[in-house]
């Protein structure tokens, strides 16, 4: 008797224990089907990966997945607590009722939901796309129940929740910078290329480019030679070809061209010239370069004049500017390349005065408030509020100026230093101390 009370016993416990691994199954199949990445089930979907075709299948109708996950979880949970009742009773009478389900919770707790739960959340799609064969026989078998389950909790959750409407799933912009910056299995290259497309719409043809005063081009006014040597020098392939001022543009040469006018001894005609020469492209100001970029593909064209809501031109757009705003320079080491930027011995950077904000600010990793003037003059006299007539110091933020040079209103070079975090709350706590000792002397 003594022997069979034993094996009775003993298959208890083993019925216990395969419960538990079903259990296991449910809890984390529950799991591994919703932490399944769904642009990444899209792409298995596309390339027709059983598993992940199954998978998708599923949860097109969460509910009915979660209700037979649910049901046959609790079914097994509450078999395996008879069983864990009975055990109880034949090992320790009363007392074994009672200690059975809080050792049976505490058992199923570890064993069939957090251990299970966490290695799911690890491994989704290990866990899911096999589990997703099993299930699909089983919500076929477990229908009824599943129906029944959920028409009466989709009636009570009905006045509580709103249907989903169509593109809830769809990414903003800034999702997709953050799916983008966190893609561990992207190079750092790349992802900056794909924030670069991104970043299009939030860039206008004005913060990339050329100036009108660094525009280069022909000026049909002035004399031959100075016209030949303009080509022969030029450091673009295509220049724009005016008279007198730049308001005033004719068109657009590129200098391949000017082979078929421009003698070796460099005598050509003006009309020979005006005849290689294709109509200008202008577009307004404050356009994405998202628009641009699509603009330039529509209308065959590389380069475009910028021009203000008075019709004047206040710049010069290229294709490249826009490729070079998405790729980045060629260049390794982007601050030690430009020109306006050179790293001083103190920690300093001296740059010039129509360095751009966000080349700066890209070039530096810098913060430099860039949401107003483009270049480092525009800023200077915007925060100074006047044109200053010899050297000047004052701060922005963290950031320490000192202008070098100054000409024809504009601010040529400028040295600038950001200061550490000691340093810049100890100047800051000097400054606010002589403002205060000024307002007690007034």
């Amino acid at each position: 008797m003594e022997n069979d009370s034993n094996t009775s016993s003993l298959a208890l416990l083993l019925i216990i224990l395969g419960l538990t691994i079903i259990s296991a199954y449910f809890a984390s199949t529950e799991t591994a089907m919703m932490k399944l990445n769904p642009y990444r089930l899209k792409h298995l979907v596309r390339q027709k990966h059983r598993g992940a075709r199954k998978s998708n299948k599923l949860l097109r109708r969460p509910d009915r997945l979660l209700g037979v996950i649910l049901i046959g979880n609790n079914l097994v949970n509450n078999f395996a607590a008879t069983v864990a009742t009975l055990l109880g009773a034949r090992l320790l009478g009363e007392t074994g009722v009672v200690l059975a389900p809080i050792l049976l919770t505490l058992h199923f707790l570890i064993f069939a939901e957090v251990a299970p739960k966490t290695v799911a959340a690890h491994r989704p799609e290990t866990i899911a796309f096999p589990s997703s064969f099993i299930l699909e026989p089983l919500l076929r078998i477990l229908q009824p129940a599943v129906f029944i389950v959920n028409a009466i909790s989709n009636l009570l959750v009905a006045p509580l929740i709103k249907r989903s409407q169509e593109g809830d799933d769809e990414l903003s912009i800034e999702e997709l910078r953050t799916v983008v910056d966190s893609g561990a299995n992207i190079s750092r290259q790349r992802q900056d290329m794909l924030l670069g497309v991104l970043d299009l719409e939030k860039v206008s043809v004005d913060d990339i480019m050329v100036p009108r005063n660094e525009i280069a081009g022909i000026n049909l006014d002035e004399g031959h030679e100075t016209i030949a040597a303009d080509i022969l020098n030029a450091q673009h392939t295509r220049l724009p070809v005016f008279k007198g001022q730049l308001n005033q543009v004719i068109g657009i040469l590129h200098l391949r061209r000017s082979s078929r006018f421009l003698s070796p001894s460099g005598e050509f005609h003006i009309a020979e010239l005006m005849q290689e020469t294709v109509e200008p492209y202008f577009i307004p100001e404050g356009t994405p370069l998202s628009t641009q970029l699509v603009n330039f593909q529509k209308h065959k064209e590389r380069i475009a004049l910028i021009v203000d809501e008075y019709g004047d031109v206040i710049g010069l757009l290229t294709l490249d500017d826009i490729l070079e705003e998405i790729v980045g320079k060629f260049t390794s080491d982007y601050a030690s390349e430009m020109e306006e930027i050179r790293l001083q011995e103190d920690g300093s950077y001296y740059m010039q005065g129509s360095s751009l904000l966000r080349e700066v600010n890209r070039a530096l990793e810098w913060e430099l408030p860039a949401d107003g003037p483009r270049t480092i003059n525009g800023l200077i006299l915007e925060r100074l509020e006047f044109i200053p007539e010899s050297n000047v110091c004052f701060r922005i933020g963290p950031y320490a100026f000192e202008t070098l040079q100054m000409s024809e209103n504009v601010v040529k070079n400028v040295r600038i230093e950001k200061l550490d975090e000691k340093r810049f709350a100890f100047d800051t706590d000097i400054h606010h101390d002589l403002e205060d000792s000024k307002d007690i002397d007034d």
